[in-house]
């Protein structure tokens, strides 16, 4: 099936089109229903009466764009109207929700006087939050939005006009970065002359181009001074004292190239002409002025970008306007200036710098993507643009003096973290209790890439004190290729280490009448997972990671035989966090108790909820089973009672109850309706299932099902901090992990402060 008919059954699939209204209020009683309309809905309009920025408040106003358009300058397909451009703004209004969690809807406005079109969207300025104009031709787009901008008080951007530029600029910067130029020296060429590259040359100034280094090219050739035909105000602002006549002539000398014209306006020869290392921007959509393969030909030494996902470098608006708006709103600003822009702009430049999520890679199916000539910009899939372009517009809105309602800007981007997924809002606690007091963390698999990358990241996030084990210069000869600095990693060698006779005899020490001999001690120590368990165990460390590269049985037998479980405990179990859109519960054990009996699911169940505590969230306990309360007497259902009665034995302030069916325990209805003798009255937090098969099935079962994040596996029960990973797991895993390590070992360490100040 080709793209066409693809993209027509995309569209056509029921329900027809992309989008539909989707409440965010419960409806389903008469109650919900006096609420939601008449007659409680009279309050917030007698508030909004009295004082309109209750709206706000009130409405969903603030979270709300508008995307509009006439019709007049379709994609590539011209003045096509506003109705059959109706797919293109649905499709806008997608990726608002899309990448920035902003509620948009499409406006057609069936009219090509621009005095009308202003009026229609003007009047639409109590609806909205924010108007985003889309697709409107040049150079009625030039005067509608500026119109529009002094007439309303919410923000109006023109996508088709800045988009580009701010997009485009940030790969610009990065470029000429990488081929030692500056933007303030280099020639600049334009190939088109319409509402993006007028604006985009227009930007290009604010970052430090100079206006006598830019020639702009349209269909009758160079728009020099004096040139009478074909030409309009907005054209004669760009017009140079220039020989320049056509777009080759132009091209000689010139040092950038930005395309925003038609497919095949450049040839190999006009680049041939261009200076050394050049950077070409073929933005036509979807040909460029020239092609990837045929612009590398002409010129190796080239950057190049196009607007398409099939070559690296796309420039693509999707990276701006859903954060640009996101940062908007979220403090009010009256208006998108310059400077809000700018900042969007560097924030990208900046983040292209930054290490690469795996889940980013994987998406475009590379091995790695890393700063260079290949990757400017990010990749559009890249959640973290939300977390660096909507903090740096906000804050350019706050000192530029646009912005209604000032926000702290750590908490706003927690805030932004939240809307990416119900994990990040529950790891951010444990991250800024980490940075609090990081700890030494070491890395057993020191030389694999995940591990540098991810030591990288916890020394720039504030949360570790990374130790990386193996040979150094593998290791820094790693992070060299990955472009990751390692200031603030240590790096051990366990072969060239002077502790490994004191390691060895540890092992000995604990191992010997476990049948391990000081021969077999020598030999253990040069496993990094009994060398980073003795690290732990002796104090030379205060938390441990492993697994990468190991089964997980492999990697957990030096850690429980070294560093041990907890004194008076012989349990440690795998927990997984799991998070939904609504929901976050623990499920345990998932990884090490294969047939748990009643005194070992109490204790899994204990050290759980004490996990629970870490992450801020009151444990409330369900222990699963097949049965509700009795309802089958099996030898097996008996033992989770049993359990149920040691833990409140043991914890009897914890909120527990079982043996219950998940589905009972995850629903208030059937719980305080059918079982209202219950302890927990609301649905649980913390589930403990029967055995290892049940809970390793369930916790895969949900994140497949339900597209469920999850956390973990996380080892509850440990003398000292130890983590084994998967395989397969992503950095953001293992940074996770580690934050939650630190937090680990900051309790450990304030318990025995506070027993040596009892002792005293």
């Amino acid at each position: 099936m080709n793209l066409d008919q693809e993209a027509l059954e995309y569209h056509s699939r029921k329900p027809a089109g992309k989008l539909e209204i989707t409440p965010t209020k419960p409806c389903t009683t008469q109650r919900d229903l006096a609420l939601a309309y008449t007659p409680g809905v009279a309050e917030p309009c007698r508030r909004i009466a009295a004082n309109p920025d209750d709206v706000f408040q009130y409405t969903a106003k603030g979270n709300l764009v508008a995307v509009i358009t006439n019709g007049t300058a379709v994609l590539g397909l011209g003045n096509i109207g506003a109705l059959a451009g109706k797919p293109v703004m649905e499709g806008k209004a997608l990726l608002f929700k899309r990448f920035a969690d902003l509620d948009a809807i499409d406006i057609e406005v069936n009219t090509e006087d621009p005095e009308e079109f202003i009026r229609c969207v003007r009047l639409l300025e109590p609806s909205f939050g924010g108007i985003n104009l889309e697709d409107i031709r040049a150079p009625e787009c030039f005067m509608i939005e500026d119109r529009l901008r002094e007439m309303m008080n919410i923000p109006i951007f023109h996508d088709d006009q800045h988009g580009t530029a701010i997009i485009s600029g940030a790969a610009v910067l990065n470029a000429l970065e990488l081929v030692g130029k500056r933007i303030e020296d280099v020639k600049i060429v334009f190939s088109g002359a319409g509402a993006a590259a007028v604006a985009t040359a227009r930007f290009y100034r604010s970052l430090g181009a100079r206006p006598d280094r830019m020639l702009f090219c349209d269909r009758a050739g160079v728009i020099y001074a004096g040139r009478t035909e074909h030409m309009n105000e907005v054209k004669k602002e760009f017009a140079v004292e220039t020989d320049a006549r056509t777009l080759a002539d132009a091209m000689v000398g010139a040092d950038v190239f930005i395309g925003l014209s038609t497919a095949g306006a450049v040839t190999q020869d006009m680049l041939k002409t261009m200076t050394e290392n050049p950077v070409v921007m073929a933005l036509a959509n979807p040909d460029p002025e020239i092609t990837y393969e045929e612009a590398i030909e002409a010129r190796p030494d080239a950057i190049v970008a196009t607007g398409r996902s099939d070559y690296p470098n796309q420039v693509n608006n999707v990276l701006g306007f859903p954060f640009i708006f996101r940062g908007a709103l979220d403090v009010r600003a009256t208006q998108i200036n310059e400077p809000m822009k700018t900042a969007a702009s560097y924030a990208l430049a900046a983040l292209a710098k930054e290490d690469v999520p795996d889940s980013v890679v994987k998406a475009y199916g590379q091995e790695a993507i890393h700063f260079g000539k290949d990757y400017l910009i990010p990749k559009p899939l890249d959640p973290r643009v939300l977390l660096w372009v909507a903090p740096a517009v906000a804050k350019a809105a706050m000192e530029s003096g646009v912005a209604r309602t000032p926000v702290d800007l750590d908490q706003y981007r927690a805030q932004l973290e939240a809307r990416l997924g119900k994990s990040r809002e529950v790891m951010r606690i444990m991250i800024n209790k980490a940075r609090a007091n990081p700890k030494r963390l070491v890395l057993s698999e020191g030389e694999h890439h995940k591990m540098i990358r991810a030591a990288a990241q916890m020394v720039d996030d504030g949360i570790a004190q990374p130790i990386l084990l193996g040979r150094e210069e593998v290791i820094r000869g790693k992070a060299a290729e990955l472009q990751i600095h390692l200031d603030g990693v240590q790096v051990v060698d366990p072969a060239a280490s002077n502790q490994c006779e004191r390691y060895a005899e540890r092992i000995y020490e604990l191992r010997c009448r476990k049948g391990v001999t000081r021969t077999e001690a020598n030999e253990l120590i040069t496993n990094p997972n009994y060398y980073a368990a003795v690290m732990v165990d002796l104090g030379d460390s205060d938390a441990m990671i492993s697994g990468l590269s190991f089964h997980y049985p492999e990697a957990l037998r030096p850690p429980l035989q070294i560093i041990r479980t907890r004194n008076g405990s012989n349990v440690a179990a795998g927990v997984y966090l799991v998070t939904t859109r609504q929901r976050v519960v623990f499920f345990a054990d998932t990884t090490v108790n294969v047939e748990p009996d009643a005194e070992t699911l109490a204790e899994i169940t204990i050290l759980t909820a004490r996990l629970a505590r870490d992450f801020d969230v009151e444990p409330r306990v369900a222990l699963l089973s097949f049965s509700n309360f009795g309802s089958a007497r099996q030898a097996r259902s008996e033992g989770i009672r049993r359990a149920v009665e040691i833990i409140r034995q043991r914890e009897p302030g914890l909120i527990v109850d079982g043996e219950m069916q998940a589905s009972t325990a995850l629903n208030e209805e059937i719980l305080n309706g059918t079982y209202p003798f219950n302890r927990l009255h609301k649905e649980a937090n913390v589930l403990i299932f029967p055995n290892l098969e049940a809970g390793n099935i369930g916790y895969k079962l949900v994140q497949r099902l339900a597209n469920a994040e999850v956390i973990g596996p996380i080892l509850v029960g440990m003398r000292k901090p130890v983590y084994i990973m998967q395989r397969g797991d992503e950095v953001k895993d293992i940074v996770n992990l580690g934050a939650i390590a630190v937090v680990e070992a900051q309790k450990r360490q304030n318990a025995e402060d506070s027993g040596a100040g009892r002792g005293g």
